[in-house]
């Protein structure tokens, strides 16, 4: 029964606004009894009521963001019941028996006499001109500049959002709740710029339906009802004057409202909280303003008895709020004084409070550099940033921390340094206004320019000016502005120190995301390893490009070699095993083949007897002679490779893969290794040459 009133009434409330228009708008034309009448004018005016007291009580503007609509809807139904009632009055006359109209008419005018019209008009002449040359003026002019202000900040507050989201300071939702709250703002007052005119429209028609009211009953009570002068202008002078108040007294109340809600600015409370608020800031401003007004009263002339009193209550006033600042101030201090650790003496520090840890990740900017965030000029590289972010996670499986994006006085004008944990990883200089040329091998003819070096891959470069870009598009260069420069660096920092990123609260994160759709898998692995040593499996992957977004698989390989062996070097063959087929796509070309090279069968005997294991895993302890001969022979294999246009690929057995990797990171960090296990049956093989050693 309760789920059934519930859908009802739900249903009534979505339609109640459509019904609610359409009625409104057939007033205008269908004609209504005095009894509906007199319900709609009063539910009318209390309509205007609720609506001032919500701007009232409502702590920003944007929280009544229906209120231009509803200014629209008040407007038309105030008009319609003025229409209605006209039609009404110049219809039944003196016959006319609307009570609603009647006692308004007689409150302010009385029961009858030139005198009481004369009032009567002009208490309705003032209502209109305060509502029209003050309230409604000021409105319109108020409700002009919010809009263009608020338009004209939104791009930077936007702005401020999208630096405090990439700092990690806030939340994607919350930046999402906060960008959606600026639109409001935005749309809000753009709205209600609009929707004044709509009130100041309101009082110039309801001038003159007055006029028609008034000219018109006058002349159908004389000539078709042969009524006398006297008469008509009485019968018909009050009931107009009735009718203009009622109609005009929720217009009024309207007008004030928008007043209201176009000047407030942000708050956390009400209306009535502000103002209690701020006027008891300083209790000097009531010791001033009574002593002010005593002295008025003890001047001849003034009523002594009227603004004695106001003084004194005002002096009253400010005493009593003096004893309250002072007894804030006591309670402040004595909170001040509980913070200071026991024993410390006056004047010696108290307790230092704990070091802020370092940003996981921050891109600090030199100040000309500053406008590649600003979202005036478009804040290319916030998007990018996040973009980059996205791509990481897609790419490497590795939720990248939220970049936090700073200005650093420190750096040259034009520079930029990109930091992991406070600890700089890459750093460059741009020129802004300026586009980077590159030389892919398709150019074919040779531009001039300021000679430097691509910063995320190091090859040779040149600075053009934006004139010359389309020349040098042409000519076969690879052009790319200053954002895409330093976006492009960003992806390859984080690619290359994605093992230095992610740590053991990312890990957590990782297996609490698991742990909804793949509790067995999380339960088990979680049994036999912890945090750390997952963590390291998954370190050892990133370092060699390894993608961990098939996580599921890592941790059930772990989970099935867990009770055999926890060293980390085993465990990773494994998962690499395990991810075969994902690393050989990796590296293979469109047909699924891998193009590999090989090592001779006499030095992969010798890698393997040189295996020593430490703490950060095997290595490979050849002497230094044979070291680097095997990195000399090694480097040739790789540049004829890359010279045929294949990436070096070495493919090796299982137990060297490990050592062939360890002896050759330090000089060619970027190597491929692979072992025999983690080729698929469906990648073809195709050896481009066998490494000779000595």
């Amino acid at each position: 029964m309760a789920d059934r009133l519930g859908k009802l009434f739900k249903g009534i409330t979505n339609n109640l606004v459509p019904v609610a228009s359409i009625i409104i708008i057939m007033m205008l034309i269908i004609p209504l009894p005095t009894l509906l009448l007199d319900v709609l004018m009063a539910a009318n005016l209390l309509l205007a009521l609720l609506i001032l007291l919500i701007v009232i009580y409502t702590p920003r503007a944007i929280d009544f963001s229906s209120f231009p609509s509803m200014l629209l809807i008040s407007t038309v139904f105030s008009l319609g019941l003025n229409v209605s009632s006209t039609r009404l009055i110049l219809t039944l006359g003196t016959k006319f028996d609307g009570r609603m109209v009647r006692a308004f008419s007689t409150f302010v005018i009385g029961t009858g006499g030139t005198d009481g019209l004369l009032i009567g008009f002009v208490i309705f002449i003032i209502i209109i001109a305060v509502q029209a040359f003050v309230i409604t003026k000021g409105a319109t002019r108020v409700a002009e500049v919010a809009a263009r202000f608020t338009l004209d900040a939104m791009p930077m507050k936007q702005a401020a959002v999208e630096a405090e989201y990439n700092s990690g300071a806030i939340s994607e939702e919350e930046a999402r709740r906060r960008k959606m709250e600026v639109q409001r703002e935005s749309d809000f007052y753009g709205s209600m710029d609009g929707a004044t005119k709509f009130i100041s429209g309101n009082v110039k028609v309801g001038i003159f339906i007055t006029v028609i009211n008034l000219v018109v009953g006058i002349i159908f009570g004389m000539v078709l009802r042969n009524e006398p002068f006297e008469k008509a202008i009485q019968t018909y002078a009050s009931l107009t004057i009735g009718d203009g108040l009622l109609s005009q007294l929720p217009s009024l109340l309207i007008s004030f409202a928008t007043g209201l809600i176009v000047t407030r600015s942000a708050s956390d409370g009400n209306m009535g909280e502000d103002i209690k608020k701020q006027f008891s800031q300083n209790a000097w401003v009531f010791y001033v303003g009574g002593a002010t007004l005593a002295i008025i009263g003890l001047l001849p002339g003034f009523p002594w008895y009227v603004l004695i009193p106001m003084g004194s209550a005002l002096v009253y006033l400010g005493a009593r709020l003096r004893k309250i600042e002072k007894k804030n101030f006591a309670a402040q201090l004595e909170k001040e004084k509980s913070k200071v650790k026991p024993g410390a003496k006056p004047g010696e520090p108290g307790e230092i409070s704990p070091v802020v840890p370092l940003d996981p990740l921050s891109l600090e900017l030199g100040f000309a550099l500053i406008p590649l965030v600003d979202k005036e000029k478009g804040a290319e590289l916030l998007e990018r940033v996040t973009r980059i972010r996205r791509e990481a996670g897609l790419d490497l499986g590795l939720v990248v921390p939220r970049i936090r994006i700073i200005d650093n006085m420190a750096l040259e004008p034009n520079e930029y340094c990109f930091k992991i944990k406070g600890v700089a990883v890459g750093q460059s200089h741009i020129r802004m206004g300026w586009y980077m040329c590159m030389d892919t091998g398709g150019v074919i003819e040779e531009i001039q320019g300021e000679k430097t070096t691509d910063p995320a891959f190091g090859l040779p470069a040149i600075w053009i000016t934006e004139d010359m870009r389309e020349k040098a598009e042409r000519a076969g260069y690879a052009v790319v502005d200053p954002p895409t420069i330093i976006a492009t660096h960003l992806t390859e920092i984080i690619k290359r120190h994605a093992a230095e990123i992610i740590g053991r609260q990312e890990v957590q994160s990782i297996v609490d995301a698991l742990r909804k759709d793949y509790p067995a898998v999380v339960d088990e692995v979680t049994k036999i390893f912890n945090m750390g040593e997952i963590q390291k499996v998954l370190q050892r992957l990133l370092k060699e490009q390894v993608s961990v977004r098939n996580t599921v698989v890592i941790l059930e390989t772990m989970a099935d070699f867990g009770p055999t062996t926890k060293r980390t070097d085993i465990l990773v063959e494994k998962v690499r095993q395990a991810l075969g087929r994902q690393i050989c796509l990796q590296y293979a070309d469109e047909n699924r083949t891998l193009h590999v090279l090989t090592i001779e069968p006499e030095f992969l005997q010798v890698l393997v007897d040189s295996r020593v294991d430490t703490v950060n895993g095997p290595m490979a302890a050849l002497e230094p002679k044979q070291q680097r001969t095997w990195i000399s022979a090694l480097s040739m294999a790789a540049a004829a490779v890359q010279e045929k246009g294949f990436m070096p690929v070495i493919l090796c057995p299982e137990e060297a893969r490990i050592l062939v990797k360890a002896s050759s990171e330090r000089e060619m960090p970027g190597l491929v290794v692979l072992s025999v296990p983690e080729i698929t049956s469906d990648i073809k093989v195709e050896s481009l040459g066998e490494i000779k050693v000595g």
